[in-house]
């Protein structure tokens, strides 16, 4: 090279892959998880990203498939509620799931979207406290249930511990100036429970059917025999 010549410099954009960087660090929790509170033994899942309102996060046993045929649950977070909450509120999310899918494998899981007593008693052990209006001494059992963090628990300490190794949510969405009001309720964890006596959209989480009714409406649907969720 000429003493002269000025070196070239790679002036190529950076690559960002918000896909692999949000992906693999679901994927690592779940296993952090899984390993620290469940002795490995659960199935991997596929975490998906889902705005479904009124919700944090859903599970759904065996909804993939594969090539060669093999069930996979899937376990769905709500990435429209990331922004407004702390990262170990997430991950507590995540684990709600988890011990869904426990259930599904190990256990005898309640009809529809029922959260029955074997649910509660996991959650308890794990150090999540089951509540169905986000507060201490709320039902532990029902339709839609939610939980609170047990300070030092076994949840919040494998929490902490992942944390520590510097885990974050990587990408979050951007805010919107055309954002609702934040003034229409107070949500409780896991589930968003509308409170109003307007009709809202129901659907099966099995198929595509829908029907309208009141907020506080239990519908089935006949042909897949599974409650309906409140929702879009």
């Amino acid at each position: 090279m000429n003493a002269h010549t000025t070196p070239q410099v790679d002036t190529a954009p950076l690559q960002l892959k918000p896909t692999k960087e949000t992906y693999d660090r679901l994927q690592q929790a779940y296993e952090h998880f899984n390993k620290g509170l469940f002795e490995g033994k659960l199935p991997n899942a596929l975490i998906t990203l889902q705005r479904r309102k009124n919700t944090y996060g859903y599970f759904a046993g065996a909804r993939f498939r594969n090539d060669d045929g093999r069930p996979a649950d899937e376990i769905a977070l709500n990435p429209a509620t990331f922004r407004e909450r702390p990262v170990k509120d997430i991950l507590a999310t995540l684990v709600h799931e988890m011990v869904h899918l426990w259930q599904h494998h190990e256990g005898e899981p309640g009809r529809g979207r029922y959260h029955n007593r074997e649910w509660a008693d996991k959650m308890k052990v794990l150090g999540l406290q089951p509540t169905d209006n986000g507060a201490e001494g709320g039902k532990e059992t029902g339709e839609t249930v939610g939980h609170l963090i047990v300070p030092a628990g076994p949840f919040d300490q494998a929490a902490d511990k992942l944390i520590a190794k510097e885990f974050a949510i990587a990408w979050k969405e951007a805010p919107s100036p055309l954002e609702p009001s934040k003034g229409e309720g107070e949500a409780e964890p896991e589930a968003l429970v509308q409170k109003s006596g307007k009709r809202v959209r129901y659907n099966c989480p099995e198929c595509d059917l829908k029907a309208w009714a009141k907020h506080d409406a239990r519908l089935m649907c006949a042909d897949d025999k599974a409650l309906m969720i409140a929702g879009d």
